[in-house]
């Protein structure tokens, strides 16, 4: 392995891939070194199309079929962004080649799925991680400090977060995400794996005692055998007193909020998981006050907005760079951190039980 340069190879030529072909490059201490498809034609496709947009000094190699790449003894890390449906085996068999993993999200179809993965790259003493961008975003640490202080929001009571897109008659009819053999979770995958990160994450990962799910609409296309979850609502419960609720859908306009209420105020969130482009990232905290003086009611607005110094997207301090640039200090240090995979297991672990739940009437799933 390079002491330099964590060495990339990118399995698949998916769209986000695109994006994060960009992470690496910006990086600073990753370089990618191949690309694998399942033709080298779409492999090298997939280059020339990223060397157009952000090129890069050296040669990256087309790959013909991903086993090659993993053959490969010049990448130390692969960056896997397959459908969900077939992820498993490859992260697997990354991780048996001594390559260290992160997965585009979700990460499994199932809970037992991300411990198979988890438990391989544990015995190959190589590191997992998600693909979550906001949770390598400078404003996290703002957040924290800001939940943590004891008086801004006080005693957490409720949490309330929300993802959608809104997705056309051709996408529907035609995206893996709409595909019970690639993408079964839907948009509970897709757009709730984030909303119940932001959950877990507000609550310092404790886990809820009771799960609740909902498709609120459901979409079988031809060539997928169940139905898929387009709309979704779920509900936590947790041993603390909490209560949080979250709502994804591809068929709502974009939405990427968060609310985490508490004894004191509240923290607001707009742009959680894409922040809207600038070189700031914020979130605001609200301690409004009502007073009452004789006949006079008044609802006073007290907020104060938090800013970060942090480019938006494609920029060296952009939380998605900054996700591969953590990951590769993990590599090139030869240690790995037990708290992504766990973090990963927890996540998966809470979308099983919203999707189990809504399979069954919304009956309650007890953690």
């Amino acid at each position: 392995m390079s002491d330099k340069v964590c060495r990339w190879g990118i399995l698949s030529t998916a769209g986000i891939a695109t994006k994060n072909w960009h992470s690496i490059a910006a990086s600073g201490n990753g370089r990618c070194v191949a690309v694998a498809s399942r033709s080298v034609q779409k492999a090298q496709a997939f280059i020339d199309l990223c060397q157009a947009s952000v090129p890069v000094a050296h040669q990256v190699e087309a790959v013909g079929s991903y086993d090659e790449l993993l053959q490969h003894k010049d990448i130390d890390a692969v960056y896997i962004p397959l459908p969900t449906g077939i992820r498993s085996e490859w992260v697997v068999k990354a991780a048996n080649a001594g390559k260290h993993v992160m997965v585009e999200k979700p990460c499994g179809v199932s809970e037992a799925d991300v411990q198979t993965m988890i438990d391989a790259c544990k015995a190959n003493k190589v590191q997992f991680m998600d693909g979550v961008m906001f949770m390598h975003s400078d404003r996290m640490a703002a957040m924290r400090k800001v939940l943590d202080d004891g008086k801004s929001v006080g005693t957490i009571r409720r949490i309330a977060s929300q993802f959608s897109f809104c997705a056309d008659e051709e996408w529907t009819a035609s995206n893996i995400r709409a595909s019970s053999n690639l993408e079964p979770a839907g948009c509970l995958g897709d757009l709730g794996w984030y909303t119940i990160r932001m959950t877990l994450w507000a609550l310092n990962y404790e886990m809820p005692t009771e799960v609740r799910g909902r498709i609120l609409k459901g979409l079988q296309r031809p060539d997928s055998p169940h139905e898929v979850p387009m709309e979704f609502q779920g509900e936590l419960h947790f041993a603390s007193g909490v209560s949080a609720t979250f709502y994804n859908s591809f068929r709502g306009n974009h939405q990427q909020w968060v609310n985490i209420s508490g004894t004191s105020g509240y923290l607001e969130l707009k742009d959680f998981v894409l922040p809207y482009y600038g070189n700031t990232v914020s979130f605001d905290v609200a301690n409004h006050d009502f007073v009452g003086n004789g006949c006079q009611f008044n609802m006073e607005k007290y907020v104060r907005t938090v800013s970060v110094p942090e480019y938006s997207n494609n920029h060296a301090t952009a939380q998605e760079t900054k996700l591969f640039r953590t990951f590769a200090d993990l590599v090139l240090s030869g240690n790995v951190d037990s708290h992504w995979p766990e973090i990963t297991l927890k996540t998966q672990r809470v979308m099983d039980a919203a999707l189990h739940s809504a399979q069954n009437n919304g009956e309650p799933v007890m953690l």
